[in-house]
Parts: C-alpha cells; structure tokens; sequence
C-alpha cells in the first residue's frame, strides 16, 4: 500500500481488526521512509446487478421490487414474512452466486416463481397470472394442471 504522505510504496501493517459491523477490516499501517501511521480500510466488492427489462433497459436489481411481488402474490395467504423474507434472500444469494452483472427480468420471475411453488401454490398461480400474462382461463388452467400434475401421477 503506498503511503499518502510521501508516496513510498514499502508500507507494513501494524494492526489489524474487524470494523464494528463486521463489514470491513481496520488496518493500521506504518510507513517505513517518513515513519508516519495511517489507517486503511478493506472492504469485498459489491457487485451491482443489472436487470435486462424485456424491452431491452437496464436498471439496477431492487431487492424491494422482488419482496413487493411476492408480497402481493402471498396476500390473504399464510405465508409470514419471515417467509417471504427468506425467500428473497434465496433469490438474491442465487443472483449474486451467478456472478452474472446482468440478469435477463424472465430469469428473476423465474426463481419467483419456484420459490412460491414450494411455499405456497396459490400465491403461485397468482404471480404467474400476472408474471406470464395469462390472457384466457385455458391458459390459467394448463398451468394448474401443470402444478397438479405430478401430484396425480403420485397418487395413482
């Protein structure tokens, strides 16, 4: 690390130790030309996702977006917060895993939707009558028989 004060790149590290939050490390560092002291701070590098919208934007990932459609989709449903927090955390942690800068939007409801058809099937329907545009019953009906389906074959 190269001292600010004279610019000598032959710096050692005298201390060392987490930040209060636990975010970051605290480096105390001496320089061995001027013998000055500074502090230093190293911290992981986020990487900001961007999300491809369909018609071709791009907009940073809002983990907010994501909790508000599963909110709207678990609603009336018995499904906690706690839940639904959980759920979004699991999609994040899979978005941040595919160390991808850009996310396609179809991928994002995707994981949504997998995640709610493990909760709770109806909050699934529900978002993907809206995620996938159902525009007729026929089309809401095969993706129930979808979800039925190999709870049928199950049971024969």
């Amino acid at each position: 690390m190269k001292c600010p004060f004279c610019d000598n790149i032959d710096t050692k590290v005298i201390d060392s130790r987490p930040t209060e939050d636990g975010h970051a490390i605290r480096r105390r560092r001496g320089c061995d030309a001027c013998n000055r002291r500074f502090t230093t701070y190293e911290k992981v590098e986020e990487i900001i996702l961007m999300v491809v919208k369909k018609d071709g934007k791009r907009e940073a990932f809002d983990r907010s977006k994501v909790l508000n459609g599963i909110i709207k989709a678990c609603e009336k449903r018995p499904v906690t917060m706690a839940t639904m927090e959980a759920m979004v955390d699991d999609i994040e942690k899979t978005l941040n895993n595919s160390m991808e800068k850009e996310i396609e939007s179809y991928y994002i409801g995707e994981l949504i939707m997998e995640q709610l058809k493990n909760v709770d099937e109806v909050a699934y329907v529900r978002f993907a009558s809206v995620y996938r545009q159902f525009t007729d019953v026929n089309t809401f009906i095969a993706e129930i028989e979808k979800l039925i389906g190999p709870k049928r074959a199950g049971r024969k």
